[in-house]
């Protein structure tokens, strides 16, 4: 029996690898410490930039209660703005997957630890953990999944990652809290010990960190095959891997081609006035090309003193004016700045009774499949005079795929908000 019980995982015995320590967990913990605040606050500002309280179709968390607290009106400057906060949440959360595998491999020895549970404070520790694993992996694999648009979760990618994140960044605050202190003196140690012995192995100069116990240390360790220096150089090696393949799809230019791991992030798809990335095309969204033809299209704009119908014609009869401006998706990829020719909104806003400062707006499109058919756009994203109903890009008309006969364009707006295939605008009619 004794034999026997060696052999299982809830023996130190059984944890034969010489790398794992506190001076291993604990850089590695201190690396997440930095990285996961800086993703869960990008995260918050790219839910804020839906407009979740403007309509309901803009909410994909209407249940949010308190966690919506921090909410406010998502500005039009800098343009660039969505562009940036959801690149780095995206592409820092790719870059964090080595770093957090590697932390989770350095504890794991801890999860099956016997007795599971010493006493009250204990107990506590063990369900924040439980939940700080689980909802690491959990946001880790659904944001993934998302950015390479093979979802395959049950329910809506939006609710299960916002409300996943504040599970995962409570417990994550609370065991920084209680480990913070030990990671920060224990990596403290390991410098004092280099500058004592500056001409020892790392693996022998790493040891003289670990030399109070702690359960992590391998009574028996295996010979080693590479230092905790050389494994952290790995680890770190593979973050930055994954940050050049991503990357990319972020900047202009040759770095684009870069982003090998981004489905939007290679080189431009065609060339063209149109030739720039898209999410979703006009059959993916069920257009009939029928419907957008020049006879048979109209825009319905609807607002204080009645409705009118536009041709693309009518449209184009009005004055155009120019605006240059990327898109920017929930899924990390942007483009560079397009340059649009449309109508302004606001002057839409002025053909039915608001002349002075214009209402929100509600935006319907003909997409068919899909999330975001309908979206509403803020009076400030209505008066900003780059926002446009956008008929032509880069010097061309519109293409289906990039919203014909007319898509809107707004300045520092999630993609998803830049309606394509409109068929109806109302002012101030919002519910």
């Amino acid at each position: 029996m004794r034999d026997l019980a060696s052999r299982l995982p809830s023996s130190p015995g059984f944890w034969r690898s010489p790398l794992r320590g506190p001076r291993f967990t604990s850089v590695l913990g201190l690396v997440l410490l930095v990285g996961v605040p800086v993703l869960f606050v990008t995260g918050l500002l790219s839910y804020a930039a839906y407009n979740p309280g403007l309509s309901p179709v803009n909410d994909k968390t209407p249940d949010k209660g308190i966690l919506g607290f921090y909410l406010f009106s998502w500005p039009t400057d800098p343009t660039w703005l969505y562009r940036l906060t959801q690149g780095v949440h995206v592409t820092l959360g790719l870059a964090l997957i080595p770093v957090l595998l590697a932390k989770l491999w350095s504890v794991v020895p801890r999860l099956f630890t016997l007795p599971p549970v010493r006493s009250l404070a204990h107990a506590l520790e063990r369900i924040s953990l439980l939940l700080l694993v689980g909802g690491a992996l959990f946001e880790f694999v659904t944001g993934v999944l998302n950015v390479q648009l093979d979802y395959v979760f049950p329910g809506s990618f939006y609710p299960l990652h916002f409300y996943g994140a504040w599970v995962f960044f409570a417990a994550f605050l609370a065991h920084a809290a209680l480990k913070t202190p030990a990671a920060v003196r224990t990596v403290r140690s390991m410098r004092d010990a280099r500058r004592r012995h500056p001409d020892a192995a790392d693996q022998a100069a790493d040891q003289t960190a670990d030399q109070a116990a702690d359960d992590l240390v391998a009574p028996a360790p295996d010979a080693p095959t590479v230092s905790r220096r050389g494994a952290l150089w790995e680890v770190g090696g593979g973050s930055l891997l994954l940050l050049a393949t991503s990357a990319g799809r972020s900047f202009d230019g040759p770095l684009r081609s870069t982003a090998l791991l981004a489905p939007h992030g290679g080189a431009e798809p065609g060339g063209g006035p149109n030739g720039f990335q898209i999410n979703k095309t006009a059959a993916y969204a069920g257009i009939d090309p029928a419907e957008t033809g020049e006879e048979a299209w109209r825009l319905v704009v609807a607002g204080r003193t009645g409705t009118v119908r536009l041709a693309r014609a009518d449209l184009l009869r009005m004055r155009q004016h120019g605006a240059a401006l990327p898109i920017a998706c929930v899924e990390g990829w942007s483009t560079a700045d397009q340059a649009w020719r449309g109508v302004r909104l606001r002057d839409l806003a002025a053909l039915v009774g608001f002349d002075g400062d214009p209402p929100d707006v509600f935006v319907e499109s003909l997409q068919r499949a899909g999330s975001f058919r309908h979206g509403a756009l803020r009076a400030n994203q209505v008066a900003d005079p780059r926002s446009l109903l956008a008929l032509s890009v880069n010097g061309g008309t519109l293409s289906p795929d990039h919203g014909y006969p007319a898509r809107i364009i707004v300045p520092a707006a999630p993609g998803v908000l830049n309606t394509k295939w409109v068929a109806r605008m109302t002012f101030g009619g919002l519910a």
